[in-house]
């Protein structure tokens, strides 16, 4: 098993010494670009971090950021090996029995992705027979599951390999953040090989309601000074300059979903 702290950061956050408690933040190895990917040096890059370093300076907390697989890091949490998840988790009630979780800081819709001029409706009748590439452990694998119980699923680390196996020809579509699929769609393989099938139907059960930080279920205290920063961010402007520099819409969605 790889060592699970894989990357540590220089704080970011300055607080009087008397108050200075670092808080450990938890992003994946796996690069999800636009909102995390990491550099040559070891630096965290992306959306998600601008976002996370802003509110952690609202909220007073001095934040080191480390990086652990996908699949490692809510058993860091819950492990006391880090603080709080900022890995674009999404807020579930499964999840929930595990973790605790911020308010919401983004929410977008899940869509997939197949080859030109193939025709696949997002329906469990329009999947069925084909073969689907999600990433593993997943709210997308999970709706999958739930929805496309005749499609064959094929399990991947990170959705980078899924959609380079959606350029090979080997599978037949992929179901991931609509964001995530544009990326790929504007990418020289996507453009060559793929395109937008379109959003499934939102079923909250499986993918959650919208992105929140993961907490420790009796970590109360932090739980609320990660929401005082994400409503400080929200009010200031801070939010919307920093969506500026990566999106050309509004990442956060609906106010009340």
């Amino acid at each position: 098993m790889k060592r699970l702290l894989m990357a540590t950061l220089t704080p970011f956050c300055l607080v009087p010494l008397a108050q200075a408690e670092v808080t450990r933040v938890g992003f994946a190895t796996e690069p999800y670009p636009p909102f995390a990917t990491t550099d040559a040096s070891g630096e965290l890059h992306g959306w998600e971090v601008d976002i996370t370093r802003a509110v952690c300076e609202a909220a007073a907390l001095e934040c080191e950021l480390v990086t652990t697989s996908w699949d490692g890091l809510i058993p860091a949490l819950t492990g006391d090996k880090i603080d709080f998840i900022a890995a674009s988790l999404s807020i579930t009630d499964k999840r929930r029995e595990t973790i605790a979780f911020s308010d919401k800081y983004y929410q977008t819709p899940a869509a997939l992705a197949g080859a030109k001029g193939v025709e696949l409706e997002p329906t469990s009748e329009g999947l069925a027979g084909k073969t689907l590439g999600v990433q593993s452990a997943s709210i997308h694998q999970a709706y999958a599951q739930a929805h496309f119980p005749e499609a064959t699923l094929r399990e991947y680390q990170t959705q980078d390999e899924a959609n380079q196996d959606l350029f090979a020809g080997r599978l037949d579509t992929t179901l991931a953040d609509r964001l995530i699929i544009e990326q790929f769609l504007e990418s020289k393989e996507g453009q060559l090989c793929c395109e937008m099938t379109g959003d499934v139907a939102h079923d909250p059960q499986t993918l959650g309601d919208g992105i929140g930080f993961g907490v420790r279920q009796d970590d109360d205290a932090l739980r609320e000074r990660l929401n005082e920063g994400i409503a400080e961010v929200r009010a200031n402007g801070t939010y919307d300059e920093i969506t500026a520099r990566y999106f050309d819409f509004d990442i956060y969605g609906e106010p009340d979903t």
